[in-house]
This record gives C-alpha cells, structure tokens and sequence, in this order.
C-alpha cells in the first residue's frame, strides 16, 4: 500500500503539469493507495484556494477519487460521512470535523452559523463555547 500526499491528488483531479500527472496516475492504476483524512482535506483545501473550484466540481472529484477500487481510506465511514456534509453545504473542513468527533458525542465551537447549519444535518450536538 501506499499513501500519496495532496500534491498527486491535486495533480490527478487538475491535469494542471502534464508530466506529473502521468506519473500519479500511474501510481494510481499500479498501487493500492492509501488516503488520510488530511491529505484530502488539503486537497479540497488547494482546489477551492488555489485553483477556485466550485464545491460541486470539488465534490463530484472527491467522489470519484474515494470512490476508485484500489483506494483505501483512512476512517472510510467519516470521510463518507463528510462527503455528505459537503454535498448539504457545509464546509468541507467543517463536516470532516464533525464526522471525526462523532464518537464524542458533542461539538464546541464560536462559529454560530456551523451550530445553525450543522445540527440538523449531523445529529451531533454542537454547543456554543
């Protein structure tokens, strides 16, 4: 297995060096590639910032790339999870967050728009500190 960093996915989702993205893609089709949340979300990071994609474009390349056979993700159900989140207008950021501290059970947080947002769509309990 083995796992990339966000520059071989940006590359793959943006075809921006034609070089570069040959190479990650043949790391693709050849290995069994292993993603962290982090690296996704820098990725999404870089593709809203530096190339400013919209979220939908950004979402349908995230699925897609999750969704390829010989990847394997870190904490699998989170990431689905803040996929979805992302999809219902949440940040993406924001929904990896949440869907990583589900097991706590409640979220703190100063941003009052995440509380008005995310209560509904998550479930989780998020509380103004």
């Amino acid at each position: 297995m083995l796992g990339v960093d966000s520059n071989l996915i940006v590359r793959l989702l943006t075809n921006d060096d034609a070089t570069q993205t040959r190479r990650a893609a043949a790391l693709f089709s050849s290995e069994q590639i292993y993603l962290s949340k982090t690296v996704l979300l820098e990725s999404e990071r870089v593709l809203r910032f530096s190339y400013e994609l919209p979220p939908n474009v950004i979402l349908q390349a995230l699925r897609k790339l999750v969704g390829l056979p010989n990847v394997v993700l870190e904490q699998q159900r989170e990431i689905a999870e803040a996929l979805d989140g992302f999809e219902q207008g949440l940040d993406f950021a924001d929904a990896l967050h949440l869907a990583s501290s589900r097991h706590a059970g409640r979220f703190a947080t100063f941003d009052r728009k995440l509380i008005k947002r995310a209560e509904t769509l998550t479930g989780i309990e998020l509380v103004l500190a």
